[in-house]
């Protein structure tokens, strides 16, 4: 791997960087206190044509990498933006990668330039109640009749799904019971959120509240056949060209974050003087701080490392998961260390340190636990038998 950025990718995040500087800390504190979609930003990065960086050429995006879609969102979250911009954007750079890899022609042609405009917008839904990170448990059920499906059931953790027409939404289409593996008789669909079916109900929750989090409930909702993505029944392998790039998205995402955390507890440390000396000369507050920025320099190589595995085609499930687990604990407690720093006002939202740290804490839940990923290490890395 060549850990030496092109000139090309510079000038990526500079002009990213540049867009981002016109949605300053109190804009971001605004959406956030009032739990408001950040539209005038989604709409200056659509219209800059930054949504389709990773679809096609030929459906109307830019035709890049994973890797050129990390830089974006790690420096949108490095803005000061944070988990509320990335989560803003980073559905409709991922969202459809399903779509791209096993989609039919008709299904690309009709949906990819929609997103690579920004006109369309898609949930994810996946997660249970009852199920969790045991996705072949979800009891979702699509039953075929005719030339298409009705699906009933519910789903939970539906980012923007009060924002999106439509939802990449993983169904049974076989009993568990009567199937040979877990992992099989699961269809992936891009259905429509038809509220005639539908219902979608919020959850209030502890940050990132300018983007949404929703259950969602499903009563005789009808797919057509020409929805389903990929084949009948493989719909969990299928969904795997979303999740692993989510996770490799979100741990770029998650250093820009803690980067931007880090610059306020420096610049805060250099500024503020206490019993005559900037509180920045003392050891306690500069090795934690020094501390957590080599620790961001390491986190930081290990999505590139997993960006590039997965743009050139190979294994990554391995680095997409260890870099968001890396990623996950430096960052929380570079913003941990961040709060700190800045003492009481750390505790205030005008400084907006409190606001990284909250949505920080999401990292070692979302968009799977940490000892989840540690569980999949312990098993398809270093070989140990499955202990769940």
């Amino acid at each position: 791997m060549d850990f030496e950025w092109t000139p090309e990718r510079i000038t990526l995040k500079k002009e990213v960087s540049r867009l981002c500087s016109q949605f300053d800390d109190n804009y971001w504190m605004n959406c956030d206190n009032e739990h408001r979609f950040p539209w005038e930003f989604y709409n200056a990065f659509a219209e800059g044509g930054w949504l389709g960086i990773a679809i096609p050429e030929k459906y109307g995006g830019a035709g890049l990498g994973i890797m050129e879609a990390c830089i974006v969102l790690n420096a949108v979250a490095e803005s000061g933006a944070g988990m509320n911009g990335g989560t803003t954007l980073h559905l409709s750079m991922f969202g459809l990668n399903p779509v791209v890899k096993h989609g039919s022609e008709e299904m690309k042609q009709k949906y990819l330039p929609e997103a690579a405009k920004g006109n369309l917008h898609v949930s994810f839904g996946v997660t249970e109640p009852d199920a969790g990170s045991d996705t072949p448990s979800i009891s979702t059920f699509a039953r075929k009749d005719g030339d298409r499906y009705i699906i009933n059931g519910q789903k939970v953790w539906n980012t923007k799904a009060k924002e999106s027409s439509k939802v990449l939404l993983l169904a049974r289409t076989t009993p568990l019971k009567d199937c040979k593996k877990r992992t099989e008789g699961m269809t992936l669909f891009l259905a429509d959120l038809d509220e005639r079916y539908t219902t979608i109900k919020e959850i209030e929750k502890l940050g990132r509240h300018a983007v949404d989090s929703n259950e969602l409930f499903i009563e005789d909702l009808p797919v057509d056949a020409s929805d389903v993505v990929g084949e009948v029944g493989r719909g969990f392998y299928h969904l795997l060209d979303g999740l692993n790039p989510e996770r490799i998205l979100l741990a770029a995402e998650f250093c820009g974050l803690g980067r931007a955390a880090l610059k306020k507890a420096v610049k805060y440390a250099n500024e503020r003087v206490v019993f005559n000396r900037p509180i920045g000369k003392n050891q306690s507050i500069q090795h934690p701080l020094a501390d957590s920025y080599a620790k961001l320099e390491a986190a930081e190589l290990l999505w590139q490392r997993a960006a590039v595995n997965y743009d050139k085609g190979l294994p990554s499930g391995a680095e997409a998961n260890t870099a968001k687990y890396i990623a996950g604990e430096v960052v929380f407690e570079a913003c941990d260390r961040a709060l700190q720093t800045f003492g009481g006002f750390g505790y205030a939202k005008e400084f907006h340190v409190e606001r990284y740290w909250r949505e920080a804490r999401l990292l070692k839940i979302a968009p799977i636990s940490q000892q989840m990923v540690l569980n999949y290490i312990s098993e398809h890395v270093l070989g140990l038998p499955k202990s769940y």
